[in-house]
């Protein structure tokens, strides 16, 4: 089963589009909406595994022209 989460994204004032532009563009994120208030983008990524999910994260979407931050949420299942 993939690895599912939730990432907030917090971006550089005037740069919140073309954050959420360039996220959804990834391979791997299946949403990138922009948010009133904080935090600026919410994206819902899907990797095969945790490891890949983090790789998503850390090297793709971090490294998006304008992020200045993430905060990523693991989806559980009950």
């Amino acid at each position: 089963m993939a690895t599912q989460a939730y990432v907030f994204v917090y971006a550089t004032p005037g740069r919140v589009e073309a954050v959420a532009r360039g996220i959804a563009r990834l391979r791997g994120v299946k949403s990138a909406h922009m948010c009133w208030g904080r935090p600026d983008v919410i994206a819902f990524a899907e990797g095969p595994n945790p490891r890949a999910l983090g790789r998503l994260v850390l090297r793709r979407i971090q490294r998006v022209r304008g992020v200045e931050a993430t905060d990523t949420r693991i989806v559980i299942e009950a």
